[in-house]
């Protein structure tokens, strides 16, 4: 009976998820599939990179940040209808035609970031760069929407704003990809048309060695890294919050909302500072796998910042929380009615 119970409560929650972004999600399961066996049968590469791994990359990543949006506005009680409105907006004008775009240019085997080779390639990244911008201003909509919401517990309240707020700064550093290279600048300031304009990498030319899945130079800086790590900030501290809660009914020392709330703060804390080190350490020509000793030392004291909040707030809560009932002795009289 319990069993059934639960099946109806999660159905009933999976129903109230908003539908288009839910559709959309499972749309970009299919192409990550449909771009993983691409991967296999499909010789073509891009600075030596296979041709439908940024269609699988961006798959999974836009599948990832409708499923998500569709369960937070599932979550709301309040403007609902607003936020309904802009979660199809987002599907529609944001997610669709940049995806589109994406998997048009894998299929043609040429480059869809960066490309003015043609009058085509220049209007297919305009598209991106409109649809990109008109994202930002939708995610940041509807984070103003969810802020006000009561439905949900306080570390969760927090959870999804400041996830949304490090998620449209990791979507901000997409537009520094776009700025001129040095040699680029040199070359549009002299009259030249250039076939590329833009680049991910920063001390070296894209194309470079590379990690496998990723596709994340190791020979250069990479602004790719901050941006797939501020973008995720919606999934993780949603996350960070619900794990919270699960622990809470072992650990007596999580069961107060404050405690858990304090504890999704510092994880956010230390979430944005990890997107502004890898952000830092790509913007001086430096590979995320080759990190230098200032790099490192800069990890370990956010770490250390990060571990020591959590520390005290650990702390301060094991005081409050009461001590568990001694047994009573041997031989003492047993409590009424047991007998």
């Amino acid at each position: 009976m319990g069993a059934l119970l639960q099946r109806r409560e999660f159905r009933k929650a999976a129903f109230s998820w908003h539908g288009p972004l839910s559709y959309c999600a499972a749309a970009m399961a299919v192409l990550t599939v449909v771009s993983a066996v691409g991967l296999v049968v499909d010789e073509r590469t891009l600075l030596g990179q296979g041709v439908w791994l940024k269609p699988f990359k961006f798959a999974m990543s836009f599948g990832l940040y409708a499923i998500t949006l569709a369960w937070m506005i599932g979550q709301t009680e309040r403007w609902r209808r607003t936020l309904w409105w802009l979660g199809t907006v987002t599907v529609g004008g944001f997610v669709i035609p940049e995806i589109s775009v994406i998997t048009f240019q894998a299929a043609r085997g040429v480059h869809s970031h960066y490309n003015f080779s043609t009058g085509l390639d220049e209007t297919m990244f305009m598209v991106m760069g409109g649809a990109a911008y008109l994202g930002w201003l939708l995610t940041f909509g509807i984070g103003i929407f969810l802020v006000a919401q009561r439905r949900v517990d306080r570390a969760m309240a927090w959870a999804i704003p400041l996830g949304l707020v490090i998620s449209l700064a990791g979507m901000s550093v997409g537009y520094l990809m776009t700025a001129p290279t040095p040699g680029q600048a040199q070359g549009l300031a002299s009259g030249l048309e250039l076939a590329t304009i833009g680049a991910h990498s920063v001390g070296g030319p894209d194309g470079g060695a590379a990690m496998p899945v990723t596709g994340w130079e190791t020979g250069s800086g990479d602004l790719r890294v901050a941006h797939f790590v501020g973008l995720h900030a919606l999934q993780v501290l949603p996350l960070v919050a619900i794990g919270l809660r699960l622990l809470s009914r072992r650990f007596p020392v999580l069961a107060g909302t404050a405690t858990r709330t304090a504890l999704v703060i510092v994880a956010a804390f230390g979430y944005a500072g990890l997107t502004a080190l890898v952000l830092w350490q790509a913007q001086r020509g430096q590979a995320l796998v080759h990190p230098d000793a200032l790099t490192l030392q800069a990890a370990a004291g956010l770490a250390g910042l990060v571990s020591a909040g959590a520390a005290v707030i650990l702390a301060v809560s094991a005081r409050r929380v009461p001590a568990a009932p001694s047994r009573a002795f041997a031989g003492s009289p047993a409590p009424a009615g047991s007998r």
